[in-house]
């Protein structure tokens, strides 16, 4: 007998259980897909941390107006601490030994690492995990990041086993799964173009008027290239003052966020302007007339595919995830630059190129458009709901 105490007695198709790391992103991230799966009359749960950012019931209220009933996790991302991530796989055996659901959704390491072994030992018929990207753990060098590393790939490998589909967003994550073999007892493994863009929801703007603006949009840590983001910055404007540069993102908990301190000191500075975190980066994009990510590794970058969808050309660098996003190889369908990681100066060249060539950048900008319909949602969440029988 499935379990309704969440939700009133309604008769469904079925009852789906979507997994998440970031409480203050899931509704970005994931509501064109729980929308999906609600329209077609499946019972929807949405589980996922605490935001940070956003009201509890900001997050709670967006996702039942999607359809959605919703569970906050009680656990940290960024937590190394075995009773915490004890309690977390003791939750999702809790949640899922309670609703009983047709199929199980993760994506982030966290939920992938405790989400679907939960599910396989409560006999869910369909577990799909999805790698978004290594992180920190593949990333960094620290000694910290060297025991995270240890620990997550053998969290991965358990639930490799224990998953009945795996997407990955581009071939180089699928690589070193396979090189670290952690794909051996792995029974479907499926490729996806990241998590999708709605491109009706970000639709094609126009260029704004005016000197170049420049625009990252990312949360606030090392790993996405921030500081070489604000170095490329200073050195732009020293030849070019009247180029601008946004920063729009938030500092989490994760152990590469830079300080509040350095973030105070560039916009005392004057080096770049700070627009805080928006829940709706539209207006952003918009008045952006390049947008900027200067990541280490991604799995396939989403604010880059909204920035494409939008139609605005990109620098962005040669690394796994984000190299997918930039096409060099066609002068027609060129729509971005692609630049080395870690390198201020050669990202600083690649932006003081675009802003003494507005016609590039505008040509740049309508090949992205072109470019996100590769990154229809549509069509990722079709993959990813016909992996869970729904």
């Amino acid at each position: 007998m499935r379990d309704h105490s969440f939700s009133s007695e309604i008769a469904h198709l079925g009852t789906f259980v979507l997994v998440n790391t970031i409480g203050d992103t899931v509704v970005a991230f994931r509501g064109a897909l729980v929308r999906d799966l609600v329209a077609r009359g499946h019972r929807v749960v949405v589980s996922t941390t605490t935001p940070d950012e956003a009201p509890v019931e900001q997050v709670r209220d967006a996702l039942t107006k999607l359809g959605a009933e919703v569970d906050f996790a009680p656990y940290a991302r960024a937590s190394l601490n075995p009773l915490g991530e004890w309690r977390a796989r003791r939750h999702f055996q809790a949640l899922f030994a309670r609703l009983q659901p047709d199929g199980v959704f993760a994506a982030n390491p966290k939920p992938v690492f405790h989400a679907i072994p939960a599910a396989a030992a409560c006999g869910t018929p369909r577990r799909v995990a999805m790698i978004t990207g290594l992180g920190y753990a593949f990333i960094g060098t620290s000694w910290k990041a060297r025991v995270v590393r240890i620990a997550a790939t053998r969290l991965y490998r358990r639930a490799m086993r224990d998953a009945t589909t795996v997407f990955f967003q581009n071939n180089d994550d699928y690589a070193v799964f396979a090189q670290n073999e952690l794909l051996r007892e792995a029974r479907d493994v499926q490729f996806c173009a990241g998590s999708g863009v709605d491109l009706e929801h970000f639709a094609s703007a126009p260029l704004p008027p005016g000197p170049p603006v420049f625009t990252m949009v990312a949360r606030l840590l090392a790993d996405k290239g921030v500081r070489e983001f604000v170095e490329a910055a200073r050195l732009v404007r020293a030849q070019r003052p009247d180029v601008r540069f946004r920063l729009v993102g938030w500092i989490d908990a994760n152990p590469s966020a830079i300080r509040r301190d350095e973030l105070a000191q560039w916009v005392r500075e004057g080096v770049v302007e700070y627009a805080g975190r928006v829940d709706d980066p539209r207006a952003e994009l918009a008045a952006a007339s390049v947008f900027v990510l200067p990541s280490y590794r991604e799995g396939t970058p989403k604010s880059v595919l909204e920035a494409l969808a939008v139609g605005r050309a990109i620098v962005t660098t040669d690394v796994p995830g984000c190299r997918e996003t930039v096409d060099e190889t066609n002068d027609d369908s060129r729509n971005g630059l692609l630049v080395p990681p870690r390198d201020a100066q050669a990202l600083a060249h690649a932006c003081l190129e675009l802003a003494s060539n507005p016609a590039r950048i505008a040509a740049m900008g309508n090949a992205s458009r072109q470019k996100a319909a590769h990154f229809d949602v549509r069509g990722v969440n079709r993959a990813i709901i016909d992996a869970l029988g729904a």
